[in-house]
């Protein structure tokens, strides 16, 4: 097998529109797992939310969750390697996004948190009422998100909001900050991680770890936080509705994540 591991995305990459995994990307993974190869989960997600999907697909490597900020060992759910966010640009954050009126949450280790009941944290909490009580997530909506910042340890930040300009000039005056990375993993939401947090990092030592080369991996994604990963691959796939500057470095672009693109990366090129 020329290819040892693949590392995927989740959102708009693994699973489809619906937000699941489809029965050919089921298939394919659970031959590919029977044969001896190895199957990553790269996501922005907190590791509680790709977890649930792991676990139902047979995955046993370690997640890299939070961008890449956080990897964990889904045998025993210990933290591997963690890169938080300073609690200076924390505030940062919170208040330019205060300033703005906009949506944002933020992650701990194993907790979502945020002022709003809107966007993501919706969608989770919604989600959350399908899955099983032992899979469960914990979101807590706050009053102050500073107090919070004060005592925990944050890994990753996301800004949503359908106003694209803004959200752009909003990522033009963060890319500013030179301690802190800003990388766009959906149309409408920014994420920002600690300085050198990226999955690219983090799908480099999870390989190390495992005593796989960089040109035995693949990596497929569709959005921005993403390209890393891709390019650190050997073979970096992006797949058809992937934005247009991740088509571009890509080394092949396979279907779209309605149309089983991952099932078709593990068919093409790993058996």
């Amino acid at each position: 097998m020329k290819y040892k591991l693949i590392v995927t995305d989740m959102d708009g990459t693994l699973l489809n529109s619906q937000g699941n995994v489809s029965d050919e990307n089921k298939k394919a993974m659970k031959k590919l797992l029977e044969k001896g190869g190895h199957i990553a989960i790269a996501t922005g997600r907190i590791y509680t939310t790709a977890k649930v999907y792991a676990k139902h697909l047979g995955i046993v490597t370690p997640i890299i969750c939070c961008n890449g900020a956080v990897v964990k060992d889904l045998r025993d759910d210990k933290k591997i390697y963690g890169n938080p966010i300073s609690k200076e640009d924390s505030y940062k954050i919170i208040d330019i996004c205060r300033e703005h009126d906009l949506y944002f949450h933020f992650y701990s280790e194993d907790t979502i948190f945020g002022e709003r009941m809107e966007y993501k944290i919706l969608y989770f909490s919604e989600w959350a009422k399908t899955i099983k009580e032992e899979d469960t997530i914990k979101i807590k909506i706050i009053k102050d998100s500073r107090e919070i910042v004060e005592r925990e340890i944050i890994y990753k930040f996301s800004i949503q909001t359908d106003d694209i300009k803004l959200l752009d000039q909003i990522a033009e005056i963060l890319n500013k900050e030179k301690t802190i990375e800003v990388r766009k993993s959906l149309t409408n939401m920014l994420d920002i991680m600690n300085s050198g947090v990226s999955k690219g990092n983090a799908v480099k030592k999870l390989a190390d770890s495992l005593g796989i080369k960089r040109e035995e991996i693949i990596a497929v994604g569709d959005n921005e936080n993403d390209i890393s990963m891709i390019e650190y691959a050997g073979l970096g796939v992006a797949m058809a509705n992937a934005e247009e500057k991740v088509k571009k470095i890509a080394d092949y672009i396979t279907d779209t994540n309605d149309n089983d693109g991952v099932a078709k990366v593990i068919y093409k090129f790993m058996f």
